[in-house]
C-alpha cells in the first residue's frame, strides 16, 4: 500500500503543477487516509512537490509515524490552524490550495491570519475526491468483501424477525454480528423499521415491536478494511396482500432498470430516470421521495450523486448504490438497494442477496 499512497500523492502534485499551485491542504480524515494510510482523526495534511507533511497533536504522533510511512510528521504546537498557518509561512508557500466545501469561514480566517499576507489561499474543490471516484482493483476487491459481509449479516438478521421483537434489538444484533465477523463497525446507523415506520426512509430504530402482517425495511452497511458497503432489503411478516406485492414488484423492476443502465458514459441523471420511469408507469413515482443512489467508497456517501438532473457521467471504477423506494404513509415502505461497480464491459453487482420479496 505504501507505493499506492505515494502514487496517489504524485497525482495530486500533477494537478497542483497544472494549476500553478504549490501545496494542497487536506482536512478530511478519509482523504488523508487515501493519500497516506493515516487513520487518526485530528490533523492537517499538506501535499506539495517537495513531499507531504502531516501536522498532528501528541495523541497521534506515534500512530502517524507507524502508519504514514514516507510522510514528514510535524508535531502540532498550539491550535491546529495556527500551527498550519505558521508552517506555511515558515516554509515560504505563496499559492496554497484548499477545498472550500470542507472549510468554515472562521477556520479560513484563522489560517489566513496565521499564514500571513504573502500566502494566498486558493479554492480548489474536490481534488482528492476526484481521484477517489475511480476505484483501483485493490479497492474493488475490498469493496466486494464489504458487500458480501453486509449481505451475510442481513441474511442472518432475517432469523430475528418474529412478532414481538423490537427494532432496537434487531439493530443491536446486526451491528454486533458486523464486528464479530471482522468489520470495524457500521458504515452508518443501521435502519430497522417495522410497519408504518418503514415509510420513513431514514427511520432510526425504536422500541417498536414487530407484529404480524407488517413490512420490515432493513438498511445496513459495514466498514471493512476502511471501505463501506450499503444494502437494503424489504421483508413482509406474513402473506403479503396484492397491493404490497404490486408495489414490491414495481420497486424490484425499478432497481433492475437502473442497474442495467449503469455503465461507463451514462449520466447519473439517466440512471435515476431509469428507476423513476418504471415507477411512473405504475403511478408510484410520487412515492419515491429520494434520489436513486450515491457514490460509495471510503465514505458511505460520496461522489457521484445519482439523482435527477445530474450530468456527471460514470467512469470505469466508480461504485454507486442503486436504491429505488416507495413510501406509503400509514402502511410502510419498500426499498431495494444494491452496490454496483462500473466495469470496462457493463457493471458488477457487489451485493448478492436475492431481490425477491421475502415473506416470513
Amino acid at each position: 500500500m505504501r507505493d499506492t499512497f505515494a502514487k496517489r500523492r504524485r497525482q495530486i502534485v500533477r494537478q497542483l503543477n497544472a494549476r500553478q499551485l504549490e501545496c494542497l491542504l487536506v482536512t478530511k480524515p478519509a482523504n488523508w487516509y487515501y493519500l497516506t494510510g493515516f487513520t487518526g482523526d485530528s490533523g492537517m495534511l499538506l501535499v506539495a512537490k517537495q513531499g507531504a507533511t502531516l501536522i498532528t497533536d501528541g495523541r497521534f504522533l506515534a500512530q502517524a509515524k507507524q502508519e504514514a510511512l514516507g510522510i514528514r510528521i510535524h508535531p502540532q504546537d498550539g491550535p491546529l490552524l495556527a500551527a498550519t498557518g505558521h508552517w506555511l509561512k515558515n516554509h515560504g508557500f505563496r499559492r496554497v490550495a484548499f477545498d472550500p466545501e470542507q472549510w468554515m469561514v472562521a477556520h479560513f480566517q484563522a489560517l489566513k491570519t496565521a499564514a500571513g499576507s504573502k500566502c494566498r489561499l486558493i479554492e480548489a474543490a474536490a481534488m482528492v475526491e476526484g481521484l477517489r471516484l475511480r476505484k483501483d482493483p485493490q479497492e474493488l476487491a475490498l469493496m466486494r468483501k464489504a458487500a458480501l459481509l453486509a449481505g451475510e449479516v442481513l441474511q442472518g438478521a432475517l432469523k430475528l424477525l418474529r412478532p414481538g421483537v423490537r427494532e432496537m434489538e434487531v439493530a443491536a444484533e446486526i451491528e454486533y454480528q458486523m464486528k464479530k465477523n471482522g468489520a470495524s463497525g457500521p458504515s452508518f446507523e443501521t435502519i430497522v423499521a417495522f410497519g408504518h415506520r418503514a415509510a420513513f426512509p431514514h427511520a432510526r430504530p425504536t422500541r417498536k415491536q414487530l407484529r404480524k402482517n407488517e413490512l420490515v425495511v432493513l438498511d445496513l452497511g459495514v466498514i471493512l478494511a476502511h471501505y463501506c458497503s450499503d444494502i437494503t432489503r424489504t421483508v413482509y411478516v406474513g402473506r403479503a396482500p396484492r397491493r404490497i406485492r404490486d408495489c414490491y414488484r414495481a420497486v424490484q423492476d425499478a432497481n433492475q432498470a437502473a442497474t442495467k443502465a449503469v455503465r461507463a458514459g451514462t449520466s447519473c441523471g439517466e440512471i435515476d430516470a431509469a428507476a423513476r420511469e418504471v415507477l411512473k408507469k405504475q403511478k408510484l413515482d410520487s412515492y419515491f421521495v429520494h434520489s436513486a443512489g450515491h457514490g460509495l467508497g471510503l465514505e458511505v456517501h460520496e461522489a457521484p450523486r445519482v439523482a435527477r438532473g445530474q450530468s456527471v457521467r460514470l467512469e470505469v471504477g466508480n461504485v454507486i448504490t442503486i436504491e429505488p423506494g416507495v413510501y406509503l404513509q400509514g402502511l410502510g415502505g419498500i426499498r431495494i438497494e444494491d452496490d454496483v461497480a462500473v466495469g470496462v464491459e457493463g457493471n458488477e453487482v457487489l451485493t448478492r442477496v436475492s431481490r425477491d420479496l421475502i415473506e416470513i
